[in-house]
């Protein structure tokens, strides 16, 4: 499984080029905003890649992290809030999880 701790020192080339990825997945992809949504979308083996906000829920980071390896799903930590995590989205509201389905015209499935 792969899981990346945020760090502080990341470089910024690599964080829009993460967020680049994720919006151009929602947005020409398919893709479950959530922690529910996301943890049912591994269960069901539909997602391919699940990405989780750096301030997710222990408990929420707990369950997807559970369910996400014994799917053998990789797991990427977006190194911002959910808050913005949510606006990389355009949605105006938190996002503590995605679950990428199909990653549509996004390379967010290369970098793993």
């Amino acid at each position: 499984m792969v899981h990346h701790k945020p760090t502080n020192n990341r470089n910024e080339v690599t964080n829009l080029s993460l967020n680049q990825s994720i919006e151009s997945a929602v947005s020409t992809g398919k893709c479950k905003l959530g922690a529910a949504s996301s943890i049912k979308a591994v269960t069901d083996g539909e997602a391919k890649l699940v990405v989780v906000a750096a301030n997710c829920p222990e408990e929420q980071l707990a369950d997807i992290e559970r369910f996400s390896e014994l799917a053998d799903v990789p797991i990427q930590v977006f190194p911002g809030t959910s808050w913005d995590l949510g606006e990389t989205v355009n949605k105006p509201f938190m996002v503590s999880a995605i679950a990428v389905i199909e990653p549509g015209d996004s390379n967010i499935l290369e970098s793993l």
